[in-house]
């Protein structure tokens, strides 16, 4: 016997997936208008059209909710794939630009911290999230290191997560903007320290 889908999940097609495109589009919108903390189930069920109880029996939670809808934006990014690393850094520099620009989409980010920090099951779905949208675009480091642009023991985690954490550190943090002067330092500085071997996984840098 096939175990049940997780809460939230849908299959391709049907109404099933009809009823997921609805409910997270309306709590995409609600978030562009309101803050997270004024995020209701009955409120997503009024701008959705489908019944709140369909959506407390699928996603449980507000926190369900918004965890799905990460998970449909950030798999919807695209991943660079020019053939040129500075490139593609630059790029998914500007991608992750994009979407922290987008104030429903910094109210999803808050959405799901707040919901982290009440929350130990909310916690872990939100770091697998995180995690697997760092995983997805490793083939930019991967891709690098085959071209010989970049040592071949380099940590592509840990060049993923150093070009997105100056954007976070400006939005939740700071509670700055962002500009193209971040998206250009933010690349470069990356891509230097990748090729000079800082994300090497023995921890040591290349001699001159």
């Amino acid at each position: 016997m096939n175990a049940r889908p997780p809460h939230g999940s849908a299959r391709p097609g049907g109404r099933t997936a009809r009823t997921r495109a609805a409910v997270l589009a309306a709590a995409y919108d609600a978030l562009g208008d309101d803050a997270y903390t004024e995020l209701t189930l009955d409120k997503i069920a009024r701008r959705s059209g489908v019944h709140v109880s369909t959506i407390r029996r699928r996603w449980r939670t507000v926190e369900g909710v918004v965890v799905d809808l990460l998970d449909q934006r950030s798999s919807a990014l695209p991943t660079p794939d020019s053939g040129d690393f500075r490139r593609d850094l630059c790029q998914l520099a500007q991608t992750i630009a994009d979407f922290n620009t987008a104030m429903n989409n910094r109210n999803l980010i808050q959405a799901l911290l707040t919901a982290a920090a009440h929350d130990p099951r909310a916690e872990d779905i939100v770091r697998n999230a995180f995690v697997g949208r760092i995983e997805q675009v490793t083939q930019i480091v991967r891709h690098a290191a085959d071209r010989g642009e970049v040592p071949p023991d380099t940590d592509a985690m840990d060049v993923i997560a150093a070009l997105g954490a100056p954007f976070y550190y400006r939005v939740l943090i700071l509670r700055g903007t962002i500009d193209a002067r971040l998206v250009r330092t933010s690349a470069e500085a990356v891509y230097q320290a990748a090729r000079a071997g800082v994300f090497r996984r023995d921890g040591e840098a290349p001699g001159p």
